[in-house]
């Protein structure tokens, strides 16, 4: 494989429906780029849970993780809207926020089992939130969606959300190794600091992945 040299021009993206999951963080990274000041809120729910977690039991962490459940999934209608041509209806939000909060409920479970459960939980059906948003469905319909949209590359979908929580997991062990030497308290600033920043890369990316599976249900219409 050939790589282009410096200078030279890169090789032109594959649209949607082709997408690697490679080109999928290429892309969100270049969007959070873009859009800085309008996608940094997005980390303030995880910043927030992180915070309040500090220190507590694994139960009290899920338990927590319920407890943010509803400002975690405000943040992903967010994300989507911000990757919509334009501000959707009200009705269309409230429809995915509802279906966030459905999707959601069973995460913290999944993720204390094994993290991999609960990503392909929202790569299965974790679409549906952006389908509302953008197709304006209501719940049940937006739900059926959503699992369609994931069964159309089930590897592209899980493998995409994996990638995601990967990239985000990577970085931040990566910012806290660095502050290793210091003191425990600078270890916690680090990890909320990188979870504001961090983690909107994920929702960003989410919203992609949809246009993704959708371009491939599309192709296979």
């Amino acid at each position: 494989m050939s790589y282009p040299r410096a200078g030279e021009p890169r090789p032109a993206a594959l649209p949607p429906g082709e997408r690697t999951v490679g080109q999928l963080i290429a892309e969100s990274i270049r969007l959070y780029g873009a859009r800085f000041w309008a996608v940094i809120p997005l980390g303030l729910p995880l910043a927030g849970e992180h915070v309040a977690s500090l220190g507590q039991s694994v139960a009290v962490q899920t338990l927590l993780l319920w407890a943010f459940g509803p400002v975690l999934t405000a943040a992903y209608v967010y994300a989507c809207t911000l990757t919509s041509a334009e501000l959707p209806p009200r009705r269309f939000l409230i429809s995915a926020y509802l279906v966030g909060l459905i999707v959601f409920l069973p995460f913290p479970v999944l993720l204390r089992l094994y993290v991999l459960p609960g990503l392909a939980l929202f790569g299965l059906l974790g679409l549906a939130v952006p389908a509302a948003v953008v197709e304006g469905l209501g719940v049940r319909a937006a739900l059926r969606r959503g699992w369609q949209l994931g069964r159309a590359d089930v590897v592209h979908a899980i493998g995409g959300m994996a990638t995601l929580a990967l990239v985000y997991a990577v970085s931040r062990l990566a910012l806290l190794v660095l502050l290793h030497t210091q003191g425990q308290q600078a270890q916690n600033v680090a990890g909320v600091l990188a979870d504001l920043v961090l983690s909107p890369l994920m929702f960003i990316g989410a919203t992609l992945l949809y246009v993704d599976q959708a371009a491939r249900v599309a192709r296979r219409g």
